[in-house]
């Protein structure tokens, strides 16, 4: 369904980005964000699950900072090379990236973000310091505690495992105590980190059909 396109982020930096369009008019636009693992054959699913829904959609390769065409596995080397990746890329250039993936969805109707894994914190901060964004959506974070007290800048609906063993309950607590009073949805199911991907042993099915549905009614709320 989708297609590979070229992006430029504000500071030259080229990068590669999968975009899947819906058949007709698009109801919004979605930028994807990856989680350690590139913008692997999941990443694309999502994408197309989104724009079988009726969103335009583009998720950035943020690993293309590092090295083009990074795409990995759930094997221990891969989860190990993809922190080694990951680590070397600053917030502010993913943040870059993103900007020129929301640009490239211009004409498309308001625009919302979804993060997973890592890519679940980079949302989380595109929500806080990016404008143009009307709905953000971050699948376990692990690094959104840090952040907890940034505003966010639009509505977030954050997912969260209750057996992660990457995200202390008690930073989710942390985060609801920050954000008391903001637009901020937050909801615990009983999986572990990971737990929207099919591909991995943490998959959790149940609790992937019951965040998929709460996302899709937020951004249908928010974004079109």
């Amino acid at each position: 369904m989708g297609t590979t396109i070229q992006l430029t982020a504000a500071d030259g930096h080229k990068l590669a980005a999968y975009r899947a369009d819906p058949a007709g008019k698009p109801r919004g636009g979605i930028v994807v964000v990856q989680e350690i693992f590139g913008v692997n054959g999941h990443i694309r699913g999502v994408c197309d699950g989104f724009a079988a829904d009726g969103y335009a959609v583009v998720a950035p390769a943020l690993f293309d900072r590092v090295r083009p065409g990074i795409e990995l596995g759930y094997a221990e080397a891969d989860i190990a090379s993809g922190r080694e990746v990951r680590g070397k890329i600053p917030w502010e250039q993913a943040l870059a990236d993103l900007r020129a993936a929301m640009d490239a969805l211009d004409g498309a109707g308001r625009r919302g973000i979804v993060g997973y894994c890592w890519g679940g914190s980079v949302a989380w901060l595109a929500a806080t310091r990016l404008d143009g964004l009307a709905a953000a959506v971050s699948y376990y974070g692990a690094q959104i505690a840090p952040f907890a007290a940034e505003q966010p800048r639009c509505p977030a609906l954050l997912h969260f495992g209750e057996t992660d063993h990457s995200i202390p309950l008690a930073d989710v607590d942390k985060l609801r105590a920050a954000q008391a009073g903001n637009p901020v949805e937050i909801h615990l199911y009983p999986a572990g980190h990971g737990f929207n991907c099919e591909a991995r042993a943490s998959h959790h099915p149940a609790s992937a059909a019951r965040a998929r549905e709460r996302t899709l009614a937020f951004f249908r709320q928010h974004v079109g």
